[in-house]
């Protein structure tokens, strides 16, 4: 029984994804996602990438991030910890995707206190 649950799950996963990838603008992102998730898991996913985004610039310490973001300490923590030793790389990859594309994502700081992301070796 709990097989057929985790593979009903990561197959649920996969069509969640193989969706996402079909979304061809911002407007059908912004469309969907309200669709998918609640005000709330919207506020959330936006803090986490808040504080993924402050974290990756290296200069300010956990505590002025979440006097900037009203994160907690544990979610700064985490978003922390997959940022830099998780070996999924999500965060990190699209940092670096989104640096590519629009110089100026990572907000106002100069050239040095950018931190230069590795591409990741995984495809």
């Amino acid at each position: 029984m709990k097989n057929r649950v985790t593979t009903e799950k990561n197959s649920s996963i996969e069509e969640l994804i193989d969706a996402l990838l079909l979304l061809e603008n911002k407007q059908e992102a912004e469309r969907f996602l309200k669709d998918l998730c609640t005000p709330q898991e919207m506020e959330t996913l936006a803090e986490r990438w808040k504080v993924c985004k402050l974290l990756n610039r290296e200069d300010l310490s956990y505590r002025e991030i979440h006097e900037q973001t009203g994160a907690s300490l544990a979610t700064i923590t985490r978003v922390a910890r997959f940022l830099k030793t998780e070996p999924h790389q999500g965060y990190a990859a699209i940092l670096e995707k989104m640096v590519l594309r629009y110089p100026s994502a990572q907000g106002p700081q100069d050239d040095q206190k950018r931190k230069k992301i590795k591409p990741s070796s995984q495809s």
